[in-house]
């Protein structure tokens, strides 16, 4: 199982890879920004994309809130800077470690408390995101994976609530109180999705998405096309989705690829596709690295201090 998971990633990544550089060999040139309003439209999506950020930083220092975990929100904005950074140069999703290390040594909250805010933020995210792409996938008459998925994902979410319901009830009852003792400090976190609190931010999460998806609609017009908010946000949730399939650091490979079928889908195909997919590369994932390093660097004692944490954290399991 470990030879498993160090391997799989890259393994996915490369065949991902190589079917994405194979398509764009085969492609016209890509088109890029060649005008001072196409390097304008770049400007604002550099905006939008640190502004997704902090909105991203902003969520969880709520959802620690709602976890009553220790914290500043600064903490919470900075480090959610340094996690996209991590996650992007890291395997395994490194950045995520990074995180709860360096947030453990400056709350009196424990590790595993930490751990069960993040776990909650992703799960918020992948529950969002399942339902944006089912609601888009069936009012859109060209889905890029057709309404089959999207009925499987609204199939997993309903198992999945209904798993939670069950387990409440069960809980209520003085059933698997050994259980529950022992996961109590991860799943604090996830009262969100049993508590009517949680449910602004899952109107925050909304909002995350569709502002990355007119992030994409921006890039799209630097070249001179355009993307409707429909198509855009459709694009970026599957991208998004395909990037939980473990890969290489920075969703190398299946990222492009959901990207690449999206576009498609929506008519942009060739040299213009191409140069989107670069362009997207480079806007969502480069910001965020820059930041993250600039914040680690001056804010929580630079790379030397990151990697003994996080050699720390890989020796010791998660504890307080």
């Amino acid at each position: 199982m470990t030879l498993l998971r160090r391997w799989l990633g890259p393994a996915v990544s490369v065949v991902a890879l190589a079917a994405v550089v194979y398509w764009m060999v085969h492609q016209p040139a890509p088109q890029l920004p060649d005008s001072a309003a196409g390097f304008s439209w770049l400007a604002l999506s550099l905006g939008l994309s640190l502004g997704a950020l902090a909105l991203r930083g902003y969520r969880w220092h709520r959802v620690m809130v709602l976890a009553d975990v220790d914290h500043k929100r600064t903490d919470a904005l900075a480090l959610t800077a340094v996690a996209y950074m991590g996650n992007n140069v890291l395997p395994a999703r490194g950045g995520e470690v990074l995180k709860i290390a360096i947030l453990g040594t400056r709350s009196a909250s424990r590790k595993r408390e930490i751990l069960g805010s993040v776990v909650a933020e992703r799960l918020l995210d992948a529950v969002v995101l399942a339902g944006m792409f089912i609601v888009l996938s069936f009012g859109l008459a060209d889905s890029p994976t057709g309404p089959g998925t999207a009925a499987l994902f609204g199939a997993v979410i309903l198992a999945g609530f209904a798993a939670l319901f069950v387990y409440l009830r069960l809980r209520r009852s003085g059933r698997f109180e050994r259980f529950a003792a022992t996961i109590r400090p991860v799943a604090r976190g996830l009262r969100l999705f049993a508590h009517p609190s949680g449910l602004p931010l899952v109107g925050l999460s909304i909002l995350i998405w569709v502002v990355e998806g007119l992030n994409l609609i921006v890039i799209v017009q630097s070249i001179g096309l355009s993307l409707s908010v429909l198509d855009g946000v459709l694009i970026i949730v599957l991208a998004s989705l395909a990037a939980a399939i473990p890969a290489a650091p920075g969703f190398a490979g299946t990222y492009d690829w959901a990207m690449i079928l999206g576009l498609k889908t929506a008519g942009i195909t060739g040299g213009a596709a191409s140069g989107i997919l670069i362009l997207s590369r480079f806007m969502y994932f480069v910001p965020a690295t820059v930041v993250g390093l600039i914040v680690l660097v001056t804010r929580y004692g630079g790379l030397s201090a990151a990697r003994r944490r996080l050699q720390g954290e890989r020796r010791l399991p998660v504890h307080g």
